[in-house]
């Protein structure tokens, strides 16, 4: 885990204690997008109506590949996606990827 992932899990953590989310998870899932290409989710988690979401963490640029993969595996599995990036002041910029509607 790096110090961006990192962050974010002690952000998780409270929303958890706060009841905003029942759980989370690092790494926990790896999606099978084709044949010999997998993508692994930084962090599963359930909020507290009992959906779950997938969250990748990225500290700054995303790379190409990346973020077909995200995309790819939004379009592929039933739970939503979002992209989290550490904002100005301190705060998280989560957007979701894919499956508008």
């Amino acid at each position: 885990m790096n110090k961006t992932e990192r962050a974010y899990s002690q952000y998780l953590q409270q929303l958890q204690h706060i009841g905003k989310i029942d759980w989370f998870k690092y790494e926990a899932v790896k999606l099978k997008l084709a044949d010999n290409t997998f993508y692994t989710v930084d962090f599963m988690v359930m909020k507290s109506n009992g959906e779950l979401e997938a969250h990748e963490v990225k500290g700054g640029y995303i790379f190409d590949d990346a973020m077909v993969k995200i995309k790819v595996a939004a379009d592929l599995f039933p739970w939503p996606f979002f992209i989290v990036k550490k904002a100005n002041g301190g705060t998280w910029e989560i957007t979701k990827v894919g499956n508008e509607e």
